[in-house]
């Protein structure tokens, strides 16, 4: 029985990591969409392609997750604990994708293991929590924001003589390169993330000690799962973060994809930090359409999506709370 509830919560974080794909998959593709340097299928197989690779590239994000949020007790109940985080992360990526608000499925997942894991009386480390998802939440928008704005500001004096019917065009194969870095980090952290889990999975169940690697079927499933979700596509974000929140041309486009790779892989590999992609590329755009004005910001948008940021951890840790006591009900 407790194998069939182990092989159902690594069915379960698999189809959370394809929620995350598609939930997702505007972050890496939606300014070269919207600047039109790439056709929307060609974009996501690219990015598809790129989070496969990216899953490959670290354990340090898998390892933060897997071992540094929480502690559940081995065996079924354990198992019913990381469901329930799962079902709770999953439940919240639908209703954010449905109206179309780019909020993070890292901190979904987040919330979804501290939500079930107090309901469950489990312990939370609460360090972790808030070094290695708080923080790094605080910190991670603010220097894509100031990140996106410094290198647009870069590329405006160093191109300021330039044609700029040339420079556009240049841009616009570049942003193919700047695309496939923002996806590549994309998969360094968000596949990692379902890999930490599947990985605690097996620990609770006894399958793994908590001291070894994790396998390689882990790795490539989780790796396989992001990337099919990711070619699925999430045209609802991806509206709102190519064209919603400022009209993005190709240098802006790719200072803000620049801007997010870069955070993204200063967060994997030098922290091992859980951050949101969400959030670094978002505020990377903001910073990016701060420097032509501040009105060329739709504010208003803005301020939807950090509703949405604020209220995730809460929310997704609220429905993984009631989704722990069904699973117990049920198989407890």
């Amino acid at each position: 029985m407790d194998l069939a509830i182990v092989i159902g919560v690594i069915i379960v974080a698999l189809a959370f990591d394809y929620t995350n794909g598609f939930h997702d998959a505007a972050n890496a593709i939606a300014t070269s969409v919207s600047t039109r340097a790439l056709t929307p299928r060609i974009a996501l197989l690219m990015a598809a392609v790129m989070n496969f690779i990216g899953a490959h590239l670290g354990e340090s994000v898998a390892n933060t997750v897997g071992k540094g949020i929480i502690d559940p007790p081995s065996g079924r109940h354990g198992l019913i604990i990381v469901g329930g985080a799962l079902i709770g992360a999953i439940i919240w990526n639908l209703i954010t994708w449905y109206f179309g608000l780019p909020s993070s499925s890292s901190h979904a997942l987040i919330g979804g293991l501290v939500g079930s894991a107090l309901a469950s009386s489990a312990t939370v480390h609460w360090d972790g929590v808030l070094e290695k998802v708080v923080i790094p939440m605080v910190l991670s928008p603010v220097v894509g924001f100031t990140l996106g704005a410094i290198i647009m500001i870069a590329i405006l004096w160093i191109f300021r003589r330039a044609n700029p019917h040339k420079a556009s065009r240049g841009f616009r194969y570049a942003q193919t390169v700047s695309a496939a870095a923002m996806a590549l980090g994309h998969g360094l952290q968000d596949a990692q993330k379902t890999m930490g889990v599947i990985f605690l999975a097996l620990v609770v169940g006894g399958y793994v000690s908590p001291g070894s690697g994790i396998p390689e079927w882990v790795i490539t499933s989780s790796a396989l799962a992001i990337s099919l979700g990711t070619y699925a596509g999430g045209w609802r974000i991806m509206r709102t973060l190519g064209r919603r929140i400022i009209h993005l041309d190709p240098p802006r486009g790719f200072a803000a994809e620049s801007a997010a790779a870069t955070v993204l892989y200063t967060a994997a590999i030098g922290f091992g930090a859980p951050i949101s992609t969400t959030h670094t590329i978002t505020t990377a755009i903001m910073g990016v359409g701060a420097t032509k004005r501040l009105s060329a910001v739709r504010w208003g948008i803005a301020g939807n999506i950090i509703t949405a940021w604020v209220l995730t951890i809460p929310a997704a840790a609220i429905v993984a709370a009631l989704s722990y006591f069904l699973l117990n009900f049920v198989l407890g």
